[in-house]
């Protein structure tokens, strides 16, 4: 039997657990589709910063509360430490520069060009590394379904491509807009630059990244707000100001 505080507990948690009750009800073998929210805002606005957190937030509660369920051998081990919203952030910047260090890949100088001159990438090589990225994350385990898309799509030609190649296949929940003055994204990476060693982090490379984004990702971003689908930040606040409004929309929409 559970104490009145467990089953207290329980009752307050056990619905922000939404990871651990479909791994509860689903059979391991189970694969679903995708659940993607996309992450933009202009560079240095914090999209990598607020997803890392996003992810890294857990819930920890003692294992005497979970006697009473029958849990497979790898959740028993997670109950102290659970994720509490269950994304996996994958980053289409990052993922493009990890490609451009690739010594076998056939796109490395291509994507280093594209990026020194603050151009946006081919769509056709950013979508097959996110969807590399999901389909491994998934495989490994099927219940990992719930994806942070950060920097991605950034223009008309990658919102296209993504529809073409994933419509279907992967369903999009809401775009998290961190909207943040350009000059301080600007100092931001500056100042990024001085540890980061990234060959972008320079104020000639960030001007012409700062009109591109103006450019091409806003109005993507306007799109998605006539659409009703589009949670909007102050990114120009602390850290943990602007964690502190990103956890009240993942606490709402899960």
């Amino acid at each position: 039997m559970l104490s009145s505080c467990c089953r207290r507990l329980l009752h307050v948690l056990v619905p922000s657990f939404p990871p651990l009750i479909r791994g509860l009800r689903l059979c391991p073998g189970h694969l679903m589709k995708p659940l993607v929210v996309f992450v933009l805002g202009g560079p240095g606005a914090g999209k990598g910063t607020q997803c890392a957190r996003i992810v890294e937030t857990v819930f920890y509660i003692a294992k005497a509360c979970f006697n009473f369920l029958i849990l497979p051998a790898s959740a028993a081990s997670l109950v102290l430490g659970l994720q509490k919203y269950g994304y996996t952030h994958l980053s289409a910047g990052e993922l493009l520069r990890d490609e451009r260090k690739n010594p076998d890949s056939q796109y490395g100088e291509l994507i280093e060009k594209y990026i020194k001159e603050g151009k946006i990438v081919p769509v056709e090589i950013t979508i097959s590394l996110l969807k590399r990225e999901m389909d491994q994350t998934m495989a490994a385990n099927a219940q990992k379904n719930k994806f942070l898309i950060d920097g991605f799509p950034r223009n008309q030609d990658n919102l296209q491509g993504w529809n073409k190649t994933m419509d279907g296949k992967a369903d999009v929940s809401f775009v998290l807009f961190f909207d943040c003055d350009n000059e301080i994204c600007i100092e931001r990476c500056l100042e990024r630059g001085k540890s980061s060693g990234r060959s972008d982090d320079n104020r000639e490379s960030l001007e012409k990244r700062i009109q591109t984004y103006l450019q091409s990702t806003k109005p993507i971003i306007d799109l998605y707000e006539e659409m009703g689908k589009v949670k909007k930040i102050d990114a120009s606040k602390s850290v943990d100001e602007v964690f502190g409004e990103v956890t009240k929309i993942f606490d709402k929409e899960g």
